[in-house]
């Protein structure tokens, strides 16, 4: 599953779950391997200074985001040092999870050599006026810095263009339950003519 950034990954992947989906997030992955005594975090801190530390030791989110979306180069010298660990801790917990199909989040997946680890593109999907919006109430980024993320990432119609499905979730909370209900089930049909072959 894929979305921009604000677009609701989580409102469906958390639907999915509340079903019984096996849900593996790389978000949540990153934020493990980055954890104070983490050897991403030291290569982190070695390679971009203490500035992106908090007084605590972790990994200021802020400063980072503040960086890597101001400087190219330095957004791919982040992605050098966490995306092989996300990828190897991705794969550990998908052939150790259990259910009829699992989900896996990869917000940049358009971008990713995860696409063709996976069966099917799930892209969560709204308009970018919303997902401006969102990103603004949640973040309390400044409408530069926002448009700066947004850019940074595949465009909508490049997210789109992979996608085997699409949840519209520019709507309700349970519109958007609806569509993760009927995906949900055919999903389960798939996964049922897979283990039939």
């Amino acid at each position: 599953m894929t979305g921009g950034i604000a677009s609701g990954k989580s409102a469906v992947a958390d639907m999915f779950a509340a079903v019984g989906v096996p849900i593996i997030d790389t978000d949540v992955i990153a934020r493990q391997i980055v954890a104070p005594g983490q050897p991403a975090l030291e290569e982190i801190r070695s390679r971009f200074g203490e500035q992106v530390l908090t007084a605590d030791g972790e990994l200021d989110r802020a400063a980072m985001r503040q960086l890597v979306f101001s400087d190219e180069h330095m957004r791919h010298r982040l992605e050098a040092i966490l995306h092989p660990r996300i990828r190897a801790e991705t794969v550990r917990q998908a052939f150790a999870a259990d259910g009829d199909y699992q989900i896996i989040v990869v917000p940049l997946l358009a971008e990713s050599p995860f696409r063709h680890f996976v069966d099917r593109v799930l892209v969560v999907d709204c308009h970018e006026d919303a997902q401006m919006r969102r990103l603004l109430a949640r973040d309390t980024e400044n409408t530069r810095q926002a448009r700066r993320i947004l850019k940074a990432q595949a465009s909508r119609a490049e997210r789109l263009a992979i996608a085997d499905d699409v949840i519209d979730n520019d709507g309700s909370l349970d519109n958007t339950r609806l569509q993760v209900e009927t995906l949900h089930r055919r999903y389960l049909e798939l996964a049922r003519l897979q283990t039939d072959l």
